[in-house]
């Protein structure tokens, strides 16, 4: 009973919101590296106030139907390949919350929301949080996409976590806006800043879509053009953006950072509400 109350405590009801983030998190080399975009996300767990939970919608679990990780010690996944030794030996432990699961799975109204016991923090998460938290002294926790749902069902499902904004929750997406793998220019990957033109317009139209407030456009994608098409060409990487817009509040600030591209076809370009 005591350890029950101790977890309705540290979810209890806050004046202030926790804070929203969409992160780009482009190579899982970004986990171990120190650049600009990794120490971006250090500058971001050193000057907010510790959440007592952080919630991550990656690209990279994708399900049918919407699970949440339910685990107390969720695994350290290891979820690519061809890259060097000292990645994959890169644990993250830490903590989970069934209760926050249990707590998460009872707000979601608009469909059965599973309770997993088998995923863990893949790459899109731990590369990430690593930074924000090196003490892994946060509990983390993820939540699926279910895969086989248009762009509307993920944003009209965000809506619903917008409670755990008050509970102390930093809730995160992480994907990346751009994300179009075969179009590479690997011989440019070394080059800061180095977008396709059709790259450069899009991100330039997402940034004032989304600073403008503008979610609509920005939810119908497919009806921005030969571009759209172009940098999105599966929604995996895009979908967890959507759930950071849906979890805005009228009185957020929006900003932009880490906003540069990799390799001509990916932008990390990211933003923080609140």
């Amino acid at each position: 009973m005591n350890n029950l109350k101790n977890y309705t405590d540290q979810f209890k009801v806050r004046e202030k919101l926790q804070p929203v983030f969409f992160i780009g998190h482009g190579s899982p080399m970004n986990g171990i590296e120190q650049n600009i975009f990794s120490k971006k996300w250090q500058e971001i767990g050193k000057t907010i106030d510790l959440p007592c939970a952080v919630l991550v919608v990656s690209a990279h679990w994708l399900t049918t139907g919407t699970l949440v990780t339910a685990m107390g010690e969720p695994k350290t996944i290891h979820d690519f390949g061809g890259f060097p030794q000292e990645l994959f030996n890169v644990q993250y432990p830490a903590p989970g919350s069934p209760f926050l699961a249990e707590e998460t799975a009872k707000l979601i109204t608009s469909t059965n929301v599973g309770l997993d016991h088998d995923w863990g923090l893949d790459h899109g998460t731990w590369t990430v949080v690593r930074h924000m938290f090196p003490d892994a002294n946060v509990p983390v926790l993820q939540l699926s996409i279910d895969y086989n749902k248009p762009s509307a069902y993920h944003y009209n499902l965000a809506k619903e976590l917008y409670n755990l904004r008050k509970r102390g929750v930093m809730i995160i997406g992480s994907g990346n806006m751009i994300h179009n793998l075969r179009m590479i220019d690997w011989n440019n990957m070394a080059e800061p800043g180095f977008g396709f033109d059709w790259a450069k317009s899009l991100n330039e139209t997402f940034k004032k879509k989304i600073l403008s407030k503008d979610h609509k456009d920005l939810i119908e994608y497919q009806n921005l053009g030969e571009a759209a098409r172009l940098a999105i060409p599966t929604p995996d990487h895009y979908y967890p953006m959507l759930y950071a817009l849906a979890l805005m509040s009228d009185k957020d600030d929006v900003s932009i950072f880490n906003d540069e591209y990799v390799g001509g076809s990916l932008s990390m370009t990211s933003f923080r509400l609140g």
